[in-house]
């Protein structure tokens, strides 16, 4: 089996202060969603399976518009229940790849989600496209204008992907437009309607349509202080990550990133990741850092 199975590319994104997307959106378990969506869609099917002995009296005066109910039924719990899979394997897709080409994949990964979902949902109800287009004046206003915005937002993703203004883990300065302010921080996350950001320990959540009208300014993002720390395997990592919150006093980018490499009876080895927000300070951040390790390696666990 390729080797390349195995590997990850966790390093890359903790660099870019993007650890916390290889842990999912919320922590929370995936499975109720799925099974609640897979028990919405099997309702649909049945009821549309029966609709002939249910509304007797609806058909076949009502037939067009019962077959566009059940595709858009179909259509919002079939992607209801993808997005609730796609949650359990996403993270360990993002795992190995670094974080541009996860963002594009994940991108695409989502458009072509959409469009089979979209086509088996009008398939199963036997809808035709133009039967939503031609399907009568005040049904095609209403659709076109909840999915305006929508469409909207999905072709900028598109165009976006297209022009590479920007990618996954790269810090960029937006401005202009309708922002309030200039939005400064680190591409997380490339979405169907939204591009995220990470600035510190915020999210920042942008309209892909709204992206299309702004000044996008690449930033080169300071060297940051990578480090490999052995402890006695009874320091635990909140215990680091503590000391350090209490030791640094140069302003960072984001909290600094630390997590566990290795494991053993006797000894862990503990990565910590931090970048100052001026380049300037890298020197003395080091500082603090090495002081951190030093002091923790040297007392004793509060165990012993």
């Amino acid at each position: 089996m390729p080797s390349w199975m195995f590997e990850t590319r966790t390093d890359a994104w903790h660099r870019a202060g993007l650890g916390h997307e290889l842990e999912g959106p919320d922590g929370h378990r995936p499975w109720p969603r799925l099974i609640a969506f897979a028990a919405l869609i099997v309702v649909v099917l049945v009821v549309f399976g029966n609709r002939q002995a249910l509304f007797p009296g609806l058909l076949p005066e009502y037939k067009t518009e019962i077959q566009i109910l059940t595709a858009i039924l179909l259509f919002a719990f079939g992607w209801g229940f993808a997005a609730a899979f796609g949650r359990t394997v996403t993270p360990a897709v993002l795992r190995r790849m670094d974080p541009g080409t996860a963002g594009t994949v994940a991108f695409a990964i989502r458009i072509v989600t959409i469009l089979v979902i979209a086509g088996v949902a009008l398939a199963i109800a036997g809808v035709k496209p133009e039967t939503l287009l031609l399907g009568g004046a005040f049904t095609a206003v209403i659709f076109g204008l909840a999915a305006q915005q929508t469409l909207g937002n999905i072709f900028a993703g598109v165009v976006i992907q297209g022009a590479r203004p920007f990618r996954v883990g790269e810090r960029v300065r937006l401005a202009g437009g309708q922002l309030l302010g200039p939005v400064e921080g680190t591409v997380s996350s490339l979405g169907l309607f939204y591009t995220y950001f990470a600035s510190g320990n915020e999210r920042v959540m942008i309209p892909n349509s709204v992206i299309l009208g702004l000044t996008v300014v690449p930033m080169e993002e300071p060297e940051g202080i990578d480090v490999r720390a052995r402890f006695d395997s009874r320091v635990s990592p909140d215990r680091v990550q503590s000391r350090l919150g209490e030791a640094i006093t140069v302003p960072l980018l984001r909290e600094p990133s630390i997590w566990l490499e290795e494991i053993d009876r006797d000894e862990v080895v503990v990565r910590i990741q931090a970048t100052p927000a001026d380049p300037a300070d890298g020197s003395k951040l080091a500082g603090e850092v090495l002081s951190v390790t030093r002091d923790t390696a040297e007392q004793k666990s509060p165990d012993q």
